[in-house]
C-alpha cells in the first residue's frame, strides 16, 4: 500500500474510532434518538438535491437507511447513553463480523474453518467477561443494544450485496433520507416534547462539534476514503485495518472522557481483538472466509457472497 493511502487508511480508522467518544459528548446535551435523527438529516440535506440517486430500487435505499439509522446507530447511541463506555461500544460493534459470517453459513452455504470457530470462541469468552464485569443492570442492557446493533449492521451488509450498488457516497446520502422521520417520531413517543424543547437551550458548542463531526467527518469523509482504498486495493488488504477502529475508540475514550480500563475489562478487550484477528488475518495455506464488515457498506461486494452471483 502506498504511503499516502496508508496515511488515509489510518486517518479514516482514527476518525471512526474517535467518533464513539465524540458521540458521547453530544449525548450529554441531546437525546440519543434525537441526536441520531439530526445526524442523518444533515447527512441527507442539502446533499440529496445535488447528488444523483444511485441507479438501484428505492426499496434498497429505504431498507438500508432504516437499518443503518434506526436499528444500528440509534441503538449504539442508546447503549452509550445507558452506560456502555464509548471505547467498549467501538469494540462490541465489531461483532458484526461474526454475525455476517453466520449469514454466509445460513444463506450462502459457506463452511466455517477451524480458524473461524476459534475466533468465535474467543469472542464469546471476551463478551461474557465484559458482561459479568458490568457495573449495573442498565449497562448490561446497553451491551445487549450494542449486540443488536452489530447484528443489524450484518443485515445491512447483505442489503449492500443484494442491491449491487457501486455509487456508495450517493447511496449513503439517499439512504439517509429515511431514518429522520421515524427517529423523530420515536423521540416524541418516548419523551414527548421535552427533548425538542431542551435542544434549544442545551445546544452548546460541544454538541454542535459532536454533530458536525459525526456527519461530515465520520460519515461523508470516511465513506469516501474507505471506498477509495477498496477501489485501489484488494479487500483482504484493506479490511484488517478496521481493527484499528476500537483501538482509537478506546484511546479516545480514555483521553477525552477519562475512561479507565480495568484489568478484567482489558483482558476481555484483548480476547475480542484476538478473536477478530484470528478470523481476519490470512494464515499459511488459508484464505479468510470472511472480511470484517464494520463500515463495509463502503466496500465492493464481498467475496464471501460470490456464490450468490453464480445462482
Amino acid at each position: 500500500m502506498q504511503k499516502k493511502h496508508l496515511t488515509l487508511a489510518v486517518l479514516v480508522t482514527a476518525i471512526w474510532g474517535l467518533n464513539f467518544p465524540v458521540t458521547k459528548l453530544g449525548l450529554a446535551a441531546i437525546d440519543p434518538l434525537l441526536l441520531t435523527a439530526l445526524r442523518f438529516t444533515l447527512a441527507a440535506l442539502p446533499w440529496v438535491f445535488f447528488v444523483k440517486r444511485p441507479p438501484i430500487a428505492i426499496k434498497w435505499l429505504a431498507a438500508y437507511g432504516l437499518i443503518f439509522g434506526v436499528a444500528m446507530w440509534a441503538l449504539i447511541n442508546l447503549g452509550i447513553e445507558w452506560g456502555v463506555p464509548p471505547g467498549t461500544a467501538a469494540l462490541l460493534i465489531q461483532f458484526s463480523a461474526f454475525f455476517t459470517m453466520g449469514w454466509g453459513v445460513l444463506l450462502f452455504r459457506e463452511h466455517l474453518s477451524l480458524r473461524q470457530m476459534l475466533g468465535m470462541g474467543l469472542a464469546v469468552l471476551g463478551l461474557v467477561s465484559i458482561i459479568l464485569a458490568s457495573p449495573g443492570h442498565g449497562t448490561t442492557l446497553g451491551y445487549g443494544l450494542l449486540l443488536v446493533s452489530a447484528f443489524s449492521w450484518s443485515v445491512g451488509n447483505v442489503i449492500i450485496k443484494q442491491s449491487k450498488v457501486r455509487e456508495m457516497f450517493a447511496f449513503v446520502v439517499w439512504a439517509s433520507v429515511f431514518p429522520p422521520i421515524p427517529l423523530l417520531a420515536l423521540t416524541w413517543l418516548a419523551h414527548g416534547t421535552a427533548p425538542f424543547a431542551a435542544l434549544a437551550t442545551q445546544f452548546e458548542w460541544v454538541a454542535v462539534f459532536s454533530l458536525l463531526f459525526q456527519v461530515y467527518a465520520a460519515t461523508h469523509f470516511c465513506y469516501w476514503g474507505w471506498n477509495l482504498l477498496l477501489r485501489e486495493y484488494p479487500v483482504s488488504t484493506v479490511a484488517p485495518l478496521s481493527l484499528l477502529i476500537p483501538v482509537f475508540g478506546i484511546a479516545g475514550s480514555m483521553l477525552m472522557l477519562g475512561h479507565r480500563v480495568g484489568f478484567s475489562e482489558g483482558v476481555s478487550m484483548v480476547l475480542i481483538l484476538s478473536a477478530l484477528a484470528v478470523g481476519f488475518v490470512k494464515g499459511p495455506g488459508l484464505s479468510p472466509r470472511f472480511q470484517l464488515p464494520v463500515w463495509s457498506g463502503r466496500r465492493k461486494s464481498a467475496r464471501r457472497f460470490s456464490s450468490l452471483d453464480d445462482r
